[in-house]
């Protein structure tokens, strides 16, 4: 029987360095083109990718299941209903089997060819830093989008004060370990660099450009969010609050 490459792995290196999490709803034209250039940005390194399918209607599934036939680093994974981004993110991490867990956007308007340059800034920084947080450049939204964005990320950094000018760019990489102990709700995937410094680890940034999508339309507007985004940011203002002290553990023997 021919060896898979997840078995290969396991036989001769241990744990997979980087699992890859793609949320996506909807995006059967986009991740073909979005794998591959995933698969050309991490050639020589250990990784794998999973591809949450919150609900879509357009065949993502056959895709995905399709493209995993030939690619044995792919593990699709469907929710019969749609959840939300938050969940499928959850649920790609709670998969996981990598030391570090990398995000990014189902509709290819996040380019994969950063997804190195976050994990070597998380590598470099070192353990008391969780998270390489990607920053978006040269944003393709509409005027509208990209004004209410603005507000939104100055109104969290004035509350929250987690240093990030954007919070809401899908290409993150987290350590594992860290991403389990933060408190999950929906929409907290917008919150991360606030989550991760209430644990008591650093966040590290860099700049990415951003993209235009090549199929299909935003599944996000303006106001869908806009109330529920801020009861979200008062609740993690909260949960910061009620976490005031990180303790220093050592080992007795």
């Amino acid at each position: 029987m021919t060896q898979s490459y997840l078995e290969a792995v396991a036989a001769s290196k241990g744990a997979l360095a980087v699992t890859v999490v793609v949320p996506a709803k909807d995006e059967a034209e986009n991740l073909p083109i979005l794998l591959d250039e995933i698969e050309a940005a991490l050639q020589g390194r250990r990784f794998e990718v999973i591809v949450i399918d919150d609900g879509s209607s357009d065949g993502t599934d056959i895709v995905l299941q399709d493209y995993a036939a030939t690619h044995d680093w792919l593990r699709p994974v469907r929710h019969e209903k749609s959840c939300g981004q938050s969940c499928a993110v959850r649920t790609g991490l709670l998969n996981a089997r990598g030391d570090v867990v990398a995000t990014i956007d189902g509709d290819g308007e996040n380019n994969p060819a950063y997804i190195p340059a976050l994990l070597d800034a998380l590598d470099a920084a070192g353990p008391a830093v969780a998270l390489a947080a990607g920053q978006r450049l040269g944003r393709k939204a509409s005027l509208a989008k990209r004004y209410a964005s603005k507000f939104a990320n100055k109104l969290r950094g004035a509350i929250l004060r987690d240093n990030t000018r954007d919070s809401g760019c899908g290409l993150k990489a987290l350590r594992r370990e860290v991403f389990l102990q933060l408190p999950y709700f929906d929409s907290w995937h917008r919150f991360l660099p606030a989550l991760v410094i209430r644990e008591g680890y650093g966040v590290t940034h860099i700049d990415v450009q951003d993209r235009q999508r090549r199929h299909g339309t935003s599944k996000y507007g303006i106001f869908d969010r806009a109330l529920v985004g801020v009861l979200d940011l008062f609740g993690v203002w909260w949960l910061r609050r009620r976490r005031k002290k990180i303790p220093d553990v050592r080992p007795l023997t």
